[in-house]
C-alpha cells in the first residue's frame, strides 16, 4: 500500500467550468495594467510558467516580483469569488468518496498542482475536499516550473521515497512528471485527454473517472 497519495486538482478532482480563466485574466490585468489578449497554453503547466509565457506574448518583462504579485492577486480573486466558484464549479463524481476511503484506510494524502497555493486552498475548501488532504505537505505553483520539481518537493516535505508514492492526474504532462520523479502514476480521463492517449503516455493505470471507488482504490494500490 502506498504511504503517500498525491493529487492534481483541476480536471482530476474538480472542474471550475470556465471561472478559473476569468479569475486568471482579472489577476493578470490587475498586476500588469494590461488586459489579457491571449493566454499561453495552460495544459499541464504551472502558474509560474503560464504567467511568464503570457507576459512574453504581451511584451511584458517577467520577474519573480511580478509572479509574487500575481500569485497574491489570483489567490485574493479566488477568495473574493468563492461563492461563485461553488455555484459554477463542482467536485468531479466520486472524488470525495475516493479521498474519504483513502483517509479511512490511513493513507496520507496531499496535492501536487500548478495552482498557486491560495487558489488551490479555496478550490478544495469550496468543494469540501480539503478535510482529507494535508495541504502543508503538498507542492504548488510557487514551488517550481515543472511537475517533476513539484513532485520531488512533496516527497521531500513528507520524507517519502518515490516508490512509496502514487500521483493522480489527468494530462500527459502529469504522467511524464510522475515518471520523471519515479512515482507510480494513475491517470484519470476526466480532462481533455482521452484514455488511450494517457495510456500511450505511460501511465501505470488509467481510470475513466473516479465514480467507481473500489476500482480507483485498486488502481492506486490500496
Amino acid at each position: 500500500m502506498p504511504q503517500l497519495v498525491l493529487w492534481d486538482i483541476d480536471h482530476t478532482l474538480m472542474a471550475t467550468r470556465g471561472l478559473g480563466g476569468h479569475l486568471w485574466a482579472d489577476a493578470f490585468e490587475q498586476v500588469t495594467g494590461v488586459p489579457l489578449r491571449e493566454q499561453a497554453d495552460v495544459t499541464g503547466s504551472t502558474e509560474r510558467v503560464i504567467l511568464r509565457e503570457t507576459a512574453r506574448l504581451h511584451d511584458i518583462p517577467y520577474s519573480d516580483d511580478l509572479f509574487t504579485r500575481f500569485a497574491d492577486a489570483l489567490g485574493a480573486a479566488h477568495v473574493r469569488r468563492a461563492a461563485e466558484l461553488r455555484e459554477r464549479g463542482h467536485a468531479l463524481p466520486g472524488a470525495a468518496a475516493v479521498l474519504a476511503a483513502l483517509a479511512g484506510r490511513g493513507v496520507h494524502q496531499s496535492v501536487v498542482t500548478g495552482n498557486v497555493r491560495a487558489a488551490a486552498e479555496v478550490k478544495l475548501a469550496v468543494f469540501g475536499l480539503d478535510a482529507y488532504l494535508s495541504l502543508d505537505d503538498g507542492a504548488y505553483g510557487e514551488d517550481g516550473d515543472q511537475r517533476p520539481e513539484l513532485l520531488r518537493a512533496a516527497l521531500t516535505r513528507t520524507g517519502t521515497k518515490a516508490h512509496d508514492a502514487v500521483f493522480l492526474g489527468d494530462t500527459p504532462a502529469d504522467v511524464a512528471g510522475g515518471r520523471a520523479a519515479g512515482v507510480r502514476v494513475v491517470a484519470v480521463a476526466t480532462g481533455r485527454t482521452p484514455k488511450a492517449d494517457l495510456e500511450a503516455a505511460g501511465a501505470d493505470a488509467v481510470l475513466p473517472d473516479l465514480s467507481d471507488t473500489e476500482r480507483a482504490l485498486t488502481a492506486i494500490g490500496v
